[in-house]
């Protein structure tokens, strides 16, 4: 749990209303939605209703006008501790990751076409930048945007795209020039553009909840006022939000991870074995009180970074570090928690076997570890 100091009252409230909003909306329909891959699209429409979505959102258009990531941090911390993060996901997605795009880079014009939709659920948003040939390299995008009149020809292939079926304006990264960096640009496509199609949802190991598309554009004309920022601009406005989106997973994983050690624990002192409770045995008890002192630790950092955030104090290599260690530590703390459960750990029916499946994505996306360290190392001059 976050250090309490972080909150105050009105937080706490809306800790409540997203716990509430889980019991009423998530947790009835998170088999089905897990079997269907993915939710429905009301979710979108109910989440914005309740102030769930887009509280980030200025006033005028239907948001509540709150840029306090406190709320944010409040959220994920929720989800991750319940086990809804599968189904709410795409929510949390967009609040966190998609919707600077749409704030930060947007003139009024596009603000006062875009927002009111997305304020209230029914335009989903997307962020689309990984291809089929490049992952974490986003200077390796080769999607072109060819500009001919008032219009961009776009051709290409993004894969791995969150929200990917149900969203309505996908922020797209385009190669508008040959430069690496300066050659990037941020187009915003609209469901419906002729030449925009979607591929399958893809079949993954977890977050079966979470629909994750192929997308192709077969000389799809994108309006210019549909683009993002400045032509060449994009690679700037990708790295502006990367360390939202990493503190983002980072409390999402942490959470997580708390929420499979506090389920264990009340499993392993219900669960007996050789006529004892097996939280009892002292194995049992070690790998507890790591796990337990190991995510304490963790929450400290995590908080701290929070708090950077908010003054806008919080560093790219900050950032990677809190991203890389929060996610190997939900890998590492599910895995001992799935071993303390015994063969019922290896069953779907069980919490901790879908925590397994989910938590294995969270050091790939958003950059993996590796990455991570990459910008870590290279912050301390090497």
């Amino acid at each position: 749990m976050a250090t309490q100091a972080l909150y105050d009252e009105e937080h706490e409230a809306f800790r409540a209303t997203v716990r509430a909003f889980v019991e009423r909306h998530v947790t009835p329909n998170a088999q089905r939605w897990e079997e269907q891959r993915k939710v429905d699209r009301e979710l979108f429409t109910q989440a914005a209703q309740d102030g769930l979505l887009g509280f980030g959102l200025p006033e005028e258009f239907g948001g509540a006008g709150v840029e306090d990531f406190r709320f944010n941090a409040v959220m994920n911390e929720e989800l991750g501790r319940s086990g809804a993060s599968n189904g709410m996901g795409g929510i949390s997605l967009s609040n966190d990751i998609v919707f600077p795009y749409f704030t930060d880079l947007t003139d009024e014009e596009q603000r006062s076409r875009w927002l009111p939709g997305i304020a209230a659920g029914e335009l989903i948003t997307a962020v689309a930048m990984t291809e089929p040939g490049t992952g974490s390299d986003l200077s390796g995008i080769r999607t072109s945007a060819v500009r001919d009149g008032d219009h961009y020809v776009v051709n290409g292939a993004k894969t791995f795209i969150s929200n990917g079926q149900n969203a309505d304006l996908v922020a797209t990264a385009v190669r508008t020039g040959e430069d690496p960096h300066r050659g990037l640009s941020l187009l915003v496509l609209e469901r419906g553009m002729e030449g925009f199609e979607r591929g399958r949802n893809l079949d993954k190991i977890g977050l079966h909840a979470q629909d994750t598309s192929e997308l192709s554009f077969t000389d799809v004309r994108v309006p210019v006022t549909n683009l993002l920022g400045e032509e060449g601009q994009g690679f700037a406005g990708l790295m502006s939000n990367l360390p939202q989106e990493r503190l983002s997973i980072a409390l999402g994983s942490l959470a997580a991870a708390e929420g499979t050690f506090r389920r264990t624990l009340e499993y392993v002192t219900e669960r007996k074995a050789f006529g004892s409770a097996i939280g009892s045995f002292q194995n049992s008890r070690f790998v507890l009180a790591e796990v337990a002192t190991e995510l304490a630790v963790t929450r400290s950092f995590a908080d701290d970074c929070v708090s950077k955030h908010l003054q806008g104090e919080l560093t790219p290599e900050q950032a990677a570090m809190a991203k890389w260690w929060s996610t190997e530590l939900q890998q590492r703390v599910v895995n001992r928690c799935l071993q303390l459960h015994g063969g019922y750990g290896y069953m779907r029916e069980y919490q901790v076997a879908r925590d397994y499946e989910d938590a294995r994505v969270s050091t790939i996306y958003g950059g993996t570890t590796e990455i991570m360290k990459e910008i870590v190392g290279r912050g301390l001059g090497l």
